[in-house]
């Protein structure tokens, strides 16, 4: 086990072999990390009072911290991002500093920088989500091009540079 990975009551971290997690980051109790997801540098998953699942795929920034929080596969959290009890769909975007507290965001949903998502927000699939406290747009209704936005994340370069980072991983 990795100097960062700690059990709590019994439960202990579970990263996938295919998985990119920092040597800097920290993971306590019941978390689990799927093939192919990346945890960066300064990321806390807290799975003590509930557990922290990051979905195939799926990166979690630099600095965020989640506890007793799901995100979905192919899914984004952004640097600094708060996830308290809360669910992140399948292909969403949480950008950075945004707080998700007791609340679930729709998979395909793009939640801006710094936006508060409050507790009981259920956010629909496919929405822009911004504000304190947040707003809900369905996206078809935006200018937003999700799929360039999903792809400027998701591209080969982006999803690939934990690869390149051997030291950090």
């Amino acid at each position: 086990m990795d100097s960062r990975e700690y059990g709590f009551e019994g439960a202990t971290p579970d990263v996938h072999g295919y998985a990119h997690v920092s040597h800097e980051a920290t993971l306590v109790g019941d978390v689990a990390v799927a093939a192919n997801a990346n945890v960066w540098p300064g990321a806390v998953l807290r799975g003590d009072v509930g557990p922290v699942v990051v979905g195939r795929e799926s990166a979690i920034g630099d600095n965020a911290t989640l506890h007793a929080a799901t995100v979905g596969e192919k899914a984004m959290v952004g640097h600094g991002a708060v996830l308290n009890d809360a669910t992140v769909g399948d292909g969403a975007l949480v950008g950075f500093n945004s707080t998700v507290s007791e609340a679930t965001i729709g998979a395909g949903s793009i939640v801006a920088m710094g936006t508060v998502v409050p507790p009981g927000y259920e956010v629909p699939e496919e929405s822009f989500v911004r504000g304190m406290p947040a707003s809900v747009t369905p996206l078809a209704e935006t200018a937003i091009d999700p799929e360039a936005v999903f792809e400027a994340f998701n591209s080969g370069d982006y999803a690939n540079l934990a690869q390149r980072h051997a030291d950090l991983f």
